[in-house]
């Protein structure tokens, strides 16, 4: 940081009662009231530097020491002491920070060339020109002291000149930044060697207020020199440094620790952050959007803004993860802890995304692959949200049945999400538990989860009878097919029987014995219950007597056509036999005739 020293007189101003004087052998003969502090000064050393002090005092007669009120001085009593101390030659530094009232109040001063030469505005644009907008952080610093004084700047060209100064450092390739900025990103420092990164500039930049950040934003922007990633990334630092996480916010709703004036400049804040983001998909990320979502609807940001969010967000829905989607609720009238709303908002944007973009087309390979990505978030999702205990059954099956049927390739991490649940939520009604379940198709299921359903004992009893007969259903359908093979190959796997496996890996057979414990158990668990489940269990006998009757066909048809096939082996070993017997008999014979002839 870079500063200007003028005057040589050491500072002798001193303060008595509320009034600023300098130590003097001289009487002093001018009075200024700025705001509540009296200056008692000399008119000898203020007058030759100050055009507006001379026609001040030359309205009035010598004799009258009426005080002057230069209550609209610009940067107040501070700036006012600035230019006083210059008139008197006192020592005094100038830097970027207190640069901008120094020149507003000596413009009103009208501390000109024309007045005296080398007079103080005159002194201090050229420090100003050469000195402040030559560096990055000294042109920052000044940028930043036009908020106090926006009007002053803004018409003496001081804010223009420093978004220029900016906007020129920014857009220089990384390789010629020879200047100093702050960059504190996890893991930089520990580099050996340490090259100038592409986003060296956002952490400086994200010191200014919303309005003149997004000056510097949008005036980038307009050159098309940087890509939109870059111009996320440095949105992304801005917001992360002003805006409030969404767990101090929810923890500060009910408090007076957040007020509206606060609200409402972080609403500003959000609401320029989003009007901003550049339109190319992966300017920002998803985590980044969800987070902005996450944090609306406690700042009351307007319906317009919500809804580009949700838009923004679902269009990289897939590209999020879990820990993306974990804020907790900010509504009042919610008991659970996370808020699921949110992410049911944008799984629904997500689906009429796609399906304006691809009409019909459900066999696009790029359609497809999104929405199973997307399938297999949500599942993921369940199975944390499951382990709230205020998870109600209705938002929980309302987001899972938003899946469409395509979205999963299976169910395995819609029963592991479901089980979660009902292990947490062991007091659930038969009504309730019949919802939860009535989602899950168990066709659906890899062998290995289905062999684990079957024995889970918190699944209600109807979806258990609908696996088996699954099962059921699917050795029948592999009998069928396994008597459409070869002899040989029915002879090998006639005595197969369907295979899973147990909890610790081990193949298991899913047999008439199991049913009958699993649905036995079911019974007693259930019994002195509702009627509904003696119906259930009464479907779970008759569907056992079933299987029992199929199995012990099945196992006669396979014994009959293993007797069969002994029975034609022993039939052709006789035939050969005989064969065998008819020509040694034949070959005697004529042995035998030979030996007559001789």
């Amino acid at each position: 940081m870079k500063f200007m020293k003028l005057g040589t007189r050491p500072d002798t101003f001193y303060t008595e009662q509320a009034t600023r004087s300098l130590v003097s052998d001289a009487q002093a003969d001018l009075v200024i009231k700025i705001n509540d502090t009296t200056y008692v000064l000399h008119k000898s050393s203020l007058l030759p530097k100050c055009g507006l002090l001379q026609r001040l005092c030359s309205d009035s007669s010598d004799s009258e020491n009426v005080p002057l009120e230069l209550h609209d001085m610009p940067g107040g009593a501070d700036a006012f002491e600035l230019c006083a101390k210059f008139c008197y030659g006192v020592s005094i530094n100038i830097s970027a920070h207190n640069f901008v009232p120094a020149l507003c109040a000596a413009k009103l001063l009208q501390m000109n060339e024309s007045i005296e030469k080398g007079n103080f505005v005159g002194k201090l644009e050229a420090f100003f020109s050469s000195c402040i907008l030559e560096g990055w952080k000294d042109s920052i610093a000044a940028l930043q002291a036009t908020d106090k004084l926006p009007e002053w700047s803004e018409n003496l060209g001081i804010t223009r000149k420093c978004i220029d100064s900016i906007i020129e450092k920014i857009l220089t390739p990384p390789p010629q930044v020879k200047w100093s900025y702050t960059y504190t990103r996890p893991g930089y420092t520990r580099k050996q060697h340490h090259s100038v990164p592409k986003d060296w500039w956002t952490e400086d930049v994200s010191d200014l207020n919303i309005d003149l950040f997004r000056c510097i934003i949008m005036a980038i922007r307009s050159t098309y020199v940087l890509p939109p990633q870059l111009i996320g990334e440095a949105l992304h630092v801005y917001a992360c440094k002003w805006l409030p996480g969404i767990t101090k916010l929810k923890n500060s709703l009910g408090s007076a620790a957040i007020t509206e004036e606060s609200k409402a400049i972080n609403r500003k804040i959000l609401e320029t952050i989003v009007s901003m983001i550049p339109a190319d998909r992966g300017s920002v990320s998803a985590g980044f959007l969800l987070r902005l979502l996450s944090i609306s609807g406690p700042l009351g940001v307007s319906p317009v803004t919500k809804t580009e969010l949700v838009k923004r967000a679902s269009i990289q829905f897939e590209e999020a993860t879990v820990s993306d989607l974990l804020y907790p609720s900010t509504s009042s009238l919610d008991q659970n802890f996370y808020d699921t709303e949110l992410v049911l908002a944008v799984l629904e944007s997500f689906l009429k995304f796609w399906k304006r973009l691809y009409p019909g087309a459900v066999d696009n390979r790029h359609l497809l692959k999104s929405i199973r990505n997307v399938g297999k978030l949500i599942d993921s999702y369940l199975q944390v949200v499951a382990r709230d205990d205020n998870m109600p059954v209705s938002k929980f099956v309302s987001l899972a049945e938003t899946v469409p049927a395509i979205g999963r390739l299976d169910h395995d991490d819609l029963y592991q999400a479901i089980n979660i649940y009902l292990k947490v939520h062991p007091d659930l009604s038969k009504a309730e538990k019949k919802r939860l379940c009535g989602i899950l198709e168990c066709q659906r299921l890899t062998p290995e989860v289905r062999a684990h359903a079957v024995k889970n004992e918190s699944l209600p009893l109807r979806t258990v009878v609908q696996l088996l007969y699954f099962e059921q259903e699917k050795d029948s359908m592999e009998t069928t097919s396994s008597k459409l093979q070869k002899p040989h190959d029915l002879l090998l796997g006639a005595k197969k029987r369907p295979v899973t496996r147990d909890s610790h890996g081990k193949r298991s057979l899913i047999n008439k014995e199991e049913v009958t414990r699993r649905i036995s158990h079911a019974e007693d668990r259930e019994k002195g219950q509702h009627k509904a489940k003696q119906s259930d269990a009464k479907l779970a006998l008759d569907l056992e007597r079933k299987m029992v009757i199929r199995e012990d066909s099945e196992e006669i048809g396979s014994e009959k056509l293993r007797v069969a096939k002994e029975e034609r082996m022993s039939s052709s070993k006789l035939d050969l036999d005989s064969k065998n017997n008819i020509q040694r008999a034949r070959s005697k014979k004529s042995e035998h005739g030979r030996q007559k002839g001789r």
